[in-house]
């Protein structure tokens, strides 16, 4: 798997088996701290993590630890280890302790996932336990089933309450279906580790029912807390702008798509919807950003559409080159399957791109139609053509819908607001963890520690949720 790099290159540790540990005397505060009340001290766990960037977990973990600690928290992040990266470091408010994998490693693919993700929860939960040798923690926080055994082994051992986000299920990500073993698997240890946490947090009314519904949570244990974005982060010079749009649009509109190129975003309605805009918008441009495993797939149906002088696709764009083609762009499209959320959209949005999105799961919540962006069925190749059309059939119309959709995210999904949150749900599980525990216990006693049997057919039309 590609690993992504952002920022300046870091430095290499000198010595790998010297793992010296901060001790909290030593770990600097942040300037401007706020001095709220018996800030709370924060074990957060994540499999991906800067420079270890996959996904968009790795920038959500990175984003609200940081607003975590302006807000005066204590937060240590416990992570996957990169080449070229320290082992430990304290940046930007937060204090990183990084897993290097053990000599004998799994190679991280589909047929040999599991065993790599045991692999490193092993060397997770070690690195994790010498984080606590600098004082206790009031609450462990992980991010999805990847760090499942390590969050579990923690919660015992240390006896602080679990908060886990889920930020995706392994039946949305293939549509309801659980086609492999594997897929059954993964599907248990999201089952386990929201059945064994405090609180569960997910970033969208649709993921709340979906959890709820999939895993049995009590509906009174999961938060809504969406996710956020850095407006200023998405807001390119006029001069990248300009160039962004030299380079891709030609002299037709410029339709756009950033993402990680994987079946459930949608990106073929996309392609199959390019030769009837072509017809109505001639000089049309089309440019897909991103890379994944989909990608020979997405090729070579370029290749048979006919598509080729239509349609780039540029890999990866990093630093400040996807800002600056959402801004170009006339017509931002997320044409996902699946998304329990949709921070591409915002993130379109902060860059000043007029936005059309399906109708599928936390997207449905971010844009209102005729409002802040135009809508479309998932799947629907002619409702996507009708609403990218709509757009760019009247520039005035789409940038002012651009200018709605920019105030929402300025307004509603900055980071602090989103740490507020967070705390909240931490604060909510710390007290409420004697409760818990006892009620967990109780249900084992009466049931055992076996998960119900996993349901054949498609589990998301089984709960009304397709």
């Amino acid at each position: 798997m590609t690993t992504l790099r952002v920022g300046e290159p870091l430095a290499i540790a000198p010595d790998r088996t010297c793992r010296p540990t901060l001790t909290r005397a030593q770990i600097p505060q942040p300037a401007g701290a706020a001095a709220g009340p018996a800030p709370q001290r924060i074990l957060m766990l994540s499999w991906e993590y800067p420079p270890v960037l996959v996904g968009g977990l790795g920038r959500h973990v990175h984003a609200l630890s940081v607003a975590l600690a302006a807000a005066g928290h204590d937060v240590t992040v416990v992570t996957r280890h990169a080449d070229g990266a320290p082992l430990e470091e304290y940046a930007d408010g937060v204090r990183v302790i990084r897993a290097p994998e053990d000599p004998v490693t799994f190679p991280l693919a589909t047929n040999s996932l599991l065993a790599w993700t045991m692999a490193f929860n092993h060397t997770l939960t070690r690195a994790a336990l010498r984080a606590t040798e600098a004082g206790d923690y009031d609450v462990i926080h992980a991010h999805d089933w990847l760090v499942a055994h390590t969050a579990m082994t923690l919660r015992e051992h240390l006896d602080i309450p679990l908060v886990t986000t889920i930020h995706a299920t392994e039946a949305g990500r293939h549509q309801g279906w659980l086609p492999e073993e594997m897929n059954r698997t993964i599907h248990g240890v999201e089952h386990w580790l929201a059945s064994e946490s405090g609180r569960v947090i997910v970033c969208s009314g649709y993921m709340s029912h979906e959890v709820t519904t999939l895993f049995g949570v009590p509906s009174a244990r999961v938060d809504v807390v969406p996710n956020g974005v850095e407006p200023h982060r998405w807001r390119a010079p006029r001069t990248a702008v300009a160039a962004a749009r030299a380079r891709f649009a030609g002299n037709g509109p410029l339709v756009t798509f950033a993402g990680r190129l994987v079946y459930e975003k949608g990106v073929q309605h996309l392609l199959a919807a390019v030769p009837r805009l072509r017809e109505r918008h001639p000089g049309l441009r089309v440019v897909i950003a991103g890379d994944g495993p989909y990608r020979g797939e997405l090729e070579a149906e370029v290749h048979r559409l006919g598509l080729g002088g239509t349609v780039e696709m540029p890999g990866f764009l990093g630093g400040g080159e996807l800002p600056a083609l959402m801004a170009a762009s006339d017509c931002f499209v997320v044409p996902s399957i699946y998304e329990p959320f949709g921070m591409v959209a915002l993130e379109g949005a902060a860059a000043g791109a007029p936005i059309a999105v399906s109708v599928t799961g936390g997207l449905a919540e971010i844009v209102e139609p005729g409002v802040t962006g135009m809508t479309f069925q998932p799947q629907d190749p002619d409702g996507l053509v009708e609403a990218v059309h709509a757009l760019l059939a009247d520039p005035d119309r789409a940038r002012a819908l651009a200018r709605q959709a920019g105030a929402l995210v300025r307004e509603q999904y900055g980071w602090s607001a989103i740490a507020r949150r967070t705390a909240a749900s931490y604060a909510a599980a710390i007290s409420g963890g004697p409760a818990f525990a006892a009620e967990r216990a109780e249900q084992r006693m009466a049931a055992g520690r076996t998960l119900p049997p996993v349901s054949a057919g498609n589990l998301l039309a089984a709960a009304g949720l397709r």
